[in-house]
Formats: structure tokens, sequence, C-alpha cells
């Protein structure tokens, strides 16, 4: 099988393990200075730092919030954002974060839904990727070069201005970082881990090469609404039996949400999601139904699975769900009301729904899908108990293959210093 993305990106990884972690300093002075000492001065790489005390701070952090629940008074803020403005700065970074014993957090597009990628309750500086959005595209060779902080939205458009009968499989949505959509799906090892294990856990990578894929000149595309009186219920009961079996060219994705749904087209978010492998019976499907028409403000999105993935072993990359699945499913709760109560009560109710789905859904574990990022499943403290913290929701992401990439992890990274609260743990020393 061809893989989709080349044995070819930038790691900083092989630098930042030999540099040995500095004591921890009150101020972000000992950083600054840092930052000049392994730069040239024509990089002018103070000019790349925001904090909170620049004017620019507020509008750099909050451009790429993607969700509304991270954008408040309340919520933890970086010490420093750096925006690097090529390759060079984002090695500097790392080798100064681990000098001046500084947490990094790594944001491409902002779309983690738990705000992991910039948020956290640990003083950090937040490595901002969106000035690294290069996208240099070879129809001739059917590949093309994307830096991490390139949208989706972006490298569809690129790829459409060279080519139309060309494309990249990706998301839906738009606005998704490069960085975070590739690795949520050298050294052959460590590209493995980063071809779906999530990179953040291994290091900062500033660049794929990918490869395109032929596509019609036309696709044709369509939408139908049935409610539980026009027979909804039996669709998507007769759906379950042909989804991971039907022609390869046609995907239907079916969204499940109640007809009085106020809370539409707002940015404050909540997601989970689910595998299922057998199809649900037609009454438990309507007591599904009801349960949704009871929360009111809660949709249920299935995605179908079969084609390609059947095709792909569940060891090849890190993400394991193939063969088996007959779709996957999004939890989404959307509101537009403000405050800490509204909040709380939106999450809940995700949370209820994803309870009463637990008898139909995969089991042993409860699979999930690492770029649906939901803390609910398991946190990662970084203490002594790490590598059993990071299993819980290991296991639920990658399955058989968080034993692979826990020994990546321990080769590459042992002092864990690309930490974050879902990320991969190594075995302790």
């Amino acid at each position: 099988m061809e893989n989709t993305l080349f044995l070819t990106f930038c790691s900083f990884l092989s630098v930042v393990h030999f540099i040995p972690l500095a004591a921890s300093t009150p101020s972000y002075l000992s950083f600054l200075q840092c930052l000049t000492t392994h730069s040239d001065p024509s990089d002018h790489i103070l000019s790349r730092v925001y904090t909170p005390n620049n004017s620019s701070y507020k509008s750099v952090l909050q451009h790429y919030i993607r969700n509304q629940r991270f954008n408040r008074s309340t919520t933890p803020k970086p010490d420093i954002i750096f925006t690097p403005l090529q390759e060079s700065h984002v090695q500097v970074a790392v080798i100064c974060c681990r000098k001046t014993d500084k947490y990094l957090k790594i944001r491409s597009g902002g779309h983690d839904y738990e705000g992991i990628s910039y948020v956290s309750n640990i003083s950090f500086v937040l490595l901002d990727m969106s000035d690294l959005h290069s996208i240099d595209v070879n129809i001739q060779n059917e590949t093309a070069w994307v830096q991490a902080g390139a949208l989706l939205g972006e490298l569809y458009y690129k790829i459409w201005e060279k080519s139309k009968i060309h494309a990249f499989p990706a998301g839906v949505c738009p606005t998704v970082g490069v960085g975070g959509h590739i690795t949520g799906g050298g050294y052959e090892d460590l590209f493995w881990a980063i071809s779906g294990g999530g990179g953040a856990s291994f290091g900062v990578i500033s660049a794929y090469k990918i490869r395109l894929v032929k596509v019609p000149d036309v696709v044709t595309v369509f939408r139908v609404v049935r409610t539980v009186e026009e027979n909804a219920i039996d669709i998507v009961y007769r759906w379950q039996f042909i989804a991971d079996k039907i022609d390869n060219n046609l995907f239907i994705r079916l969204t499940l949400k109640p007809v009085d749904e106020k809370q539409k087209g707002t940015k404050t978010i909540t997601r989970k999601s689910d595998y299922l492998r057998k199809p649900i019976p037609r009454d438990k499907l309507k007591s599904i139904f009801d349960k949704m028409i009871e929360l009111g403000d809660t949709e249920l999105v299935f995605n179908q699975y079969g084609g390609r993935m059947n095709e792909i072993p569940e060891w090849e990359t890190p993400f394991p769900h193939r063969a088996g699945n007959i779709f996957k499913i999004q939890y989404a709760a959307n509101w537009g009301k403000e405050g800490k109560e509204a909040e709380n009560f939106y999450l809940n109710q995700t949370r209820v729904l994803y309870k009463y789905m637990t008898p139909f859904v995969s089991k042993s574990p409860r699979c999930a899908f690492l770029n649906y990022r939901d803390l609910d499943i398991g946190v990662n403290h970084n203490g002594n108990n790490r590598y059993i913290e990071g299993r819980v929701y290991g296991l639920k992401y990658f399955k058989d293959n968080f034993n692979r990439l826990v020994k990546v992890k321990t080769l590459v990274d042992p002092d864990n210093f690309f930490w974050n609260e879902q990320s991969i743990p190594p075995l302790a020393a």
C-alpha cells in the first residue's frame, strides 16, 4: 500500500534530546535571552514574541481559538506566545524552552476540542505555527509540501488552482490546521508514530510532503432531510447494514438532531466520539431518538466507514479503527449562552447521551477518535503514574498500537518534554 504521507518531515527531536534542562526561572527574561543567543541577529527573533504586556498579545492568542469555551477571562493563558516565521525559529524555541525549563504548547489551527494546544493550568509558552503556512503543489509528481500552520481550506484551494482533478483526502472543515489533522491520523518508528499518534507527543513537525490523489472533475452532493414521522428511524436502521459495504465512490453521512434544536451556528462547543461495530436494533434506535428529544440540544453524526478503511491493517499507522467498524459517531453540542452554568449544562447533556449509548458501541476498549479530543476519557498529570494514566485513554485512541507508541516515546523523548494532558507517556527509567 502507498501511504499518502511520505517519510519526509522536519523534526527537531535529535537536537532537543541531548540538551540538558536548566533550572526554572521566575521570569520569561531568561527565555528571551536564550532566543537571541541561539538565533541570527538579522532574524529579529524577538519581534515574533508576544507577552501579556504587548498590545497584540490578545489578538494573536484569540486568532485561532475556535472554541469559545476557552476564550474567557478565567481561561489560563500562555506566559509567552512565539510565532515562528521560519523553521530555524521553531528549533530555537524548543531549545530555549528546554534550557529555561518551560512547558511548550504547539498550536496549528486551534481546532483541538479540549483546547489542549493552547490551554494549560501549568505555566507555558505557546508555539503558534500559523505563520508557517506555505504550500507548494507539484502536479507533475502528484505531491505537495505543506507547512504545519496551513489550513485544510488553504491546501484544498492551492491544489484546485493547479488541477481540477487532484485532491488530498482530509476533513470537511476548512479551518482545521494541517499540523494537527495529519498527526491525529528519518526514523521509521518515529514516522509511524506521528502518522496518527499525535505529533505533539514526539516533537514539533514543521512541514509534510503529501501525496495527492486523482478525483473526478465533477462531484455530486445532495442532502435529504427526514423526520421521525417520515420514517427517519427506518432509514437509519437500514443504512447501518450497507454503510460500510456500498460503492467506494459514495459517501453517506447521517446527522441526527432534534427538530426544535435552539443552539445553532454558535462557536461554543463540546464533542465526543464512539465507534459502532454492530447494527443497533430498530427499537433501540427509537429509544436513542427519544433520548435526544428529551435532552433537547445534542446531535449525533454518523460517519460511514468501509471502503479504503477496510483495506488498511490496524497496525499500519497508529490510527487503528479500520475493518469491522460500520461507522464513527460524533457527539455534538453547540451553544451561545455565556457562563459556567450554561457550559456545565451542555457538557452534561453530551455526557448523558454518551452514557446512554454504552450498550451499542465498541467495548474492551470503548474506542475513541484522537482528533475528537475528549478529556473525560482520561488525563495524564505527568507524575509517577503517567504510564498508567496514559494507558486509560491511550488504548481507547490507539488500541494495541498504544504499546508501540510508548516504546517510540521512550526512545526519542524519555524525559517527557513533549507532554500534554493526553500525550503518549514514556516508560519509567
